[in-house]
């Protein structure tokens, strides 16, 4: 936990380095039973985790072993919590806030020229996939560029959150960039059966190569055997 008493937890937890892709979700949207429901089955020590999250002391001592077992799952729960919040009208202008400030990198993609990107998950499920970005220029998902975002789980931002986005802003949608790059060799563009011929005729010279050396090894066989009969004449 930070060292700054007067931080809440989910303030401390955001500004982790690596959680730069979560926003705070409001503790009003946390207190409220309806929106937790079904995350009880699904992060074990579940009231000891909300609790922490809410900055609610506990009334009994807790080992270390058992506190860092309570810290992961107000981990988990935060971004299950996280994954709901954001499709809500004010998660959505938090993550817009920070898509403006390209908190969540930019497309890698040569073609959309630093296109800014948001985060997606790959499943709602928990542990499946890790946190990728989703491009809105050419509509393709890509891993994070800093590594240390790559072991976030995907599901703390889930699969609808870059679509509800864009659907809620549609003026930041950007045209769907359609340019694609074309592979030439000395100015000619490469047919697109290049490669299969290429790789037909190296397996031809290579069974070629084959036989010629399986014909060599009989020949060399055929002359040992004439040698060696031409041998037994001459003894004789």
């Amino acid at each position: 936990m930070s060292s700054d008493e007067d931080a809440s937890w989910i303030s401390w937890f955001t500004s982790i380095r690596g959680h730069e892709f979560f926003c705070e979700v409001d503790e009003d949207y946390i207190q409220d039973d309806f929106n937790l429901t079904g995350l009880r089955a699904m992060v074990p020590h579940y009231d000891y985790a909300l609790d922490l999250i809410l900055d609610v002391e506990l009334e009994e001592v807790l080992t270390d072993e058992q506190q860092d077992i309570v810290e992961s799952a107000a981990e988990v729960l935060y971004g299950l919590i996280h994954a709901r919040f954001i499709l809500t009208s004010r998660g959505l202008a938090a993550m817009m806030e920070k898509f403006h400030q390209v908190d969540f990198g930019r497309c890698p993609r040569a073609f959309c020229h630093g296109q800014a990107v948001l985060p997606v998950g790959q499943s709602d499920v928990p542990r499946t996939y890790t946190v990728k970005i989703f491009c809105p220029s050419c509509r393709d998902i890509f891993h994070p560029r800093l590594s240390r975002h790559a072991p976030i789980d995907g599901a703390f931002f889930g699969t609808t959150f870059p679509h509800m986005l864009l659907q809620t802003y549609p003026e930041y949608m950007p045209a769907i960039t359609t340019t694609k790059y074309t592979p030439r060799i000395f100015g000619f563009k490469i047919h697109t059966t290049a490669h299969e011929a290429s790789l037909r005729a190296k397996q031809e010279a290579k069974q070629y190569r084959k036989q010629a050396m399986v014909q060599q090894q009989q020949q060399q066989q055929q002359e040992q055997q004439q040698q060696a009969q031409q041998a037994q004449q001459q003894r004789r």
